[in-house]
């Protein structure tokens, strides 16, 4: 099990080895209230019809916000980094980022 602090040292985060292995999503469903956010995390395999979600996370709009702008500083670093990430046009784009022969 591996321990995290934040700066300051006032939160101690636990990560068991289970929930470090991670999971594999490749599509993500995002619906909301007023008062909350829901994100399923979902698997999808090309030629599958169905696909399942992985990992269903609920969050306040005021984490979700603040989980956005971390998202939005750490891409800006990755493409500094390494380069601007590609997207394609998702409209035309129906295979999910897989080829269907």
């Amino acid at each position: 099990m591996q321990n995290r602090s934040l700066i300051g040292g006032k939160i101690q985060i636990e990560l068991d080895e289970k929930i470090a292995e991670g999971i594999y999503s490749n599509l993500v469903i995002i619906a909301h209230s007023s008062s909350e956010f829901i994100l399923d995390f979902i698997r999808t395999v090309p030629g599958a019809p169905k696909a399942k979600v992985q990992s269903r996370i609920i969050m306040t709009p005021i984490s979700l916000k603040n989980l956005n702008r971390a998202l939005e500083n750490n891409i800006k670093k990755f493409e500094e980094k390494f380069g601007e990430i590609k997207i394609s046009d998702e409209k035309s784009d129906k295979t999910i980022g897989f080829s269907v022969d």
